[in-house]
């Protein structure tokens, strides 16, 4: 096993860890006892949260069956940046989607 290998595994069972604590308190849904966790999540919307739980759920699963540390550490990581950048203000305006392509110039 390399030590990346090693990282991973050791990242995912921490992981692990805080998963089977939020699964086993009774107080509140799921998506609150992982935010008592992960405090990052706070900054998300509750709808987010309940997304982002059923999502990490889904993708520790996913590791812990195909031994793919991986997967659980990218979905953590994307969630963790989601919720920074909507801390940050980002996200929140409307988009403008142009219905004809503007035409440029050839470079």
């Amino acid at each position: 096993m390399t030590r990346a290998e090693a990282d991973a595994r050791d990242s995912l069972l921490q992981f692990a860890a805080q998963l089977i604590a939020a699964s086993l308190d009774d107080e509140g849904s799921l998506a609150d006892r992982l935010a008592d966790r992960f405090d990052w999540m706070l900054a998300l919307s509750p709808t987010d949260r309940e997304k982002c739980a059923a999502d990490l759920v889904r993708a520790a699963r996913g590791s812990f069956a195909t031994g793919q540390a991986h997967l659980a550490a990218a979905e953590l990581a994307s969630w963790r940046s989601t919720a920074a950048a909507v801390a940050a203000g980002l996200g929140g305006e409307e988009l403008t989607w142009f219905d004809i392509p503007p035409q440029v110039e050839r470079p």
